[in-house]
This record gives C-alpha cells, structure tokens and sequence, in this order.
C-alpha cells in the first residue's frame, strides 16, 4: 500500500512541478521537480541528501554537482516565487488574512556562506549570524488550513539590500498584486513602523491592514493627540469572551474583554482608522489598528480580535517549514543558491499544504500521508506536519525508478484511474 501511495505521490509532484516550471527550459524544469521531490523525500534541503533521493545511474557525487550547479540559477527563486504566488493568490478571497511574519535562520557555525548578517535568533532570544526570510500565510478566520504565499531570504549584507522596509514593501506589493487587492494583510508589532504606514495609506484605495501596536505611537482623537497606550488604557471594553491559547501542548485560558476607538494618524489625518483594545492577555492592552470599519457590534470587533489571534498559527507554520524541512541546515555557500532553496521549500510546503488538499481523491492521498505519520510518529498537534511526515515516510518505500516520464507525458493521470482505498 504505502509503495502505491509513494508512486502517486510521485506523480502528483512530477505534475505539480510542472505547472510551476511552465516556460522554464526542460533542464531547469526537471531540477525543480527533483529538488521538491527530495526535500519531500528526505525532510531535508541538504544538496546531498536531495541527491541521494534520486535514482540515477550517476555517482552520488556527480549528481550533488548536478544539481549544485543548476541551484545556482540566477532568478530562479524569482520564477519559482511568483509561479506559487499567482497558485496561491486564487484562494485568497475579499476578507482572507494575509498573515506577514519576518522570521529568520540562523547559521550558528557558519562562516564561509556569502553574506552572512546580523539576526536576531527568536529561538535563543540573543543576536547570531544568518539570514532574514519574509513569510507571507494566507488563512481565514477559525479555519485550521493555510496557503503559503511567499517565503523570501534576504540579507542586509547583499549589494542588492536597501532597507528592511523595502523587502517588506516588495512582498506586500507582490502579494497584492497577485490577489488583485483582495485580502486583510495582519502584523504584528514588528508592522507599526512608520515608513509601512505611509506607503499601505497613500493610495486612493489604501491597503487593508490589522497591525499590533507597540504603544509609543501617537494617534489623533477628535482634536486630541494621544499615545495608544494611553489611549487603550482609558478605552471602554464592554464586550467579553473566552480564549484558549495552546503553546507547547498546555491550553491557557483567558477571559478578555474589548472595545474600541476611532482614531486617525498625525501623518494621514484624512484615513480614518479603529483602534480594536483587547485587554485580559496581560498587564498591558493589546491594541490593534486596523483599517476595517468598527461599529458597536460584538460580532465586527470580535473578527479583528480573531483575525490578530489567527497570526499565532503563523509561528506554528513557520516552525513547520523549518523543522519539517530541516531550513536551518541547509549548507549551499552562495547567496543565490540560497534565496533559490528558500523558493522550493515554499514550494515543497505549498506541495504539503495545499496541493494535495485541491481535489476530492488527493484529499484521500493526504490521509494515508497522515495515517503513515501516525504509525511511525505518533499523531502531531498541527496536522501540517503529520502530512510532511506521512509523505516522506511514502516515499522511503518506492522502489527506485525515474521521477519524470516522457513517454507518459499527455496521458491521463494513473493517479485518477487506480483506486484509493
């Protein structure tokens, strides 16, 4: 059964990688293909394990420098990019959540890789040398799926750098564009910047946003200029609900009451904005200002106050993409091979968390990932991992053969003529 399942799941990256490679070259189109395929295979983005992977009458090594060489591709993370955002941007919907995170990876003992910077580790809470990585996560509220949109590595040591805005002005900008302005982008305090501020309101149609706030900032009311913090703490919250916030298997409940304010920035005093006050999570009021009309409704501010607890699922996705894929130790050396590696393991998670779910009988396909995972792992809390597991444990038990088939090329999918069950 599972050697079944491995051939399908085969096939359906040999598809999938197809589509994304459309107008690529037939060299380049096959790497990628191979490259998702390994990282899915090994739960790894290690150059050698990837090749190990792959069956071929080559030598390991003659194949590590195969595919080393056509990783270096220059714009490949670009085409790469963009053919899963414009994938991804079809589900996202007038009021889905645009979750945006930067997150980074870090190279503890490296020293030879192009570029290395300043990071701060958010695992060990102390600064260390690698790389910066923007994640965009399409979700909508109280749903448990995810659409990764974007996953893009960076460093303030490339000659390409400008600021840490700009990075963050391009995913919005790509995203939007994608989406055709469709989607809530959510932030957290890392967003309440002004230079973020003055390009989402500068249009006519400013974009849509719920960013945390930190609490320094100074908002108009009325006449009166206040800091939001100031301001949330004198905010009436009339309305109360109970969460329950999991973090590392322990639930924590919290009883919160919120409300809000009407509220406008000394630099764009012709937009108005809510400030959405949540108060329970701590001494200090979670603030959040938000485009989205607020009135007093229990049901309209209690979707903002859903929207922002929703960005909590980001870390858990950002977690899956690292640890799932093992990012952290990836070992190429060469700046360009790494923004191209970042690019597949979007893919690779786009692969996981998405694709299989598309249809009716890869939906079925991705139960049987999930059911191997339970046998061999035990069963994860965030079933993203479970069906990362569940593929690579499928994959270890294909016999060898070719990936890619040419003779098979236009024929109807086996997939959809053998049966599932």
């Amino acid at each position: 059964m599972l050697h079944q399942m491995g051939l399908k799941l085969r096939t359906q990256i040999s598809r999938f990688s197809g589509k994304l490679c459309d107008g690529m070259g037939k060299i380049q189109s096959r790497f990628v293909g191979e490259a998702i395929y390994g990282i899915q295979a090994r739960g790894s983005v290690r150059i050698s394990e990837i090749a190990r992977s792959l069956s071929e009458k080559t030598s390991v090594k003659k194949r590590i420098d195969r595919l080393s060489r056509n990783l270096g591709r220059p714009g490949l993370d670009s085409d790469i990019s963009k053919a899963v955002l414009i994938q991804g941007a079809t589900m996202v919907k007038k009021d889905t959540l645009l979750i945006l995170d930067p997150t980074d990876i870090t190279k503890k003992y490296a020293t030879k890789m192009e570029y290395l910077a300043k990071v701060r580790d958010g695992s060990a809470k102390e600064i260390g040398l690698g790389y910066w990585i923007d994640t965009v996560v399409a979700a909508e509220v109280n749903s448990s799926e995810i659409v990764p949109l974007v996953h893009s590595l960076y460093s303030q040591n490339a000659e390409d750098f400008v600021s840490e805005n700009r990075e963050l002005i391009n995913v919005i900008e790509k995203v939007y564009t994608a989406t055709d302005s469709r989607g809530v982008f959510v932030l957290d305090r890392g967003g309440d910047r002004e230079a973020l501020y003055n390009h989402l309101l500068q249009k006519e149609t400013p974009f849509r946003f719920i960013i945390r706030q930190r609490g320094d900032r100074h908002v108009l009311v009325g006449s009166k200029r206040l800091e939001t913090l100031e301001l949330a703490q004198a905010c009436k919250t009339p309305y109360q609900e109970t969460v329950v916030k999991n973090k590392d298997g322990k639930e924590k409940i919290y009883q919160i009451q919120f409300g809000y304010r009407r509220v406008r920035l000394p630099e764009h005093p012709d937009n108005p904005l809510w400030l959405v006050v949540v108060k329970g999570f701590g001494n200090r009021p979670l603030m959040l200002l938000t485009t989205e009309p607020m009135r007093r409704n229990q049901v309209v501010l209690w979707r903002i106050v859903q929207a922002y607890l929703t960005r909590w699922r980001v870390e858990e996705t950002i977690r899956f993409i690292k640890q799932s894929y093992n990012l952290e130790d990836i070992r190429v050396l060469t700046y360009q091979r790494l923004k191209n590696m970042a690019a597949l393991v979007l893919a690779a998670c786009f692969f996981a968390a998405v694709h299989l779910g598309q249809k009716p009988k890869l939906q079925i396909l991705t139960l049987h990932a999930i059911n191997a995972a339970q046998r061999i792992f035990g069963i994860p809390d965030f079933h993203y991992y479970a069906i990362a597991d569940g593929i690579k444990e499928i994959l270890s038990k294909v016999r060898p053969g070719p990936l890619f088939h040419e003779k098979n090329k236009g024929r109807p999918d086996p997939q959809l003529s053998l049966g599932l069950t």
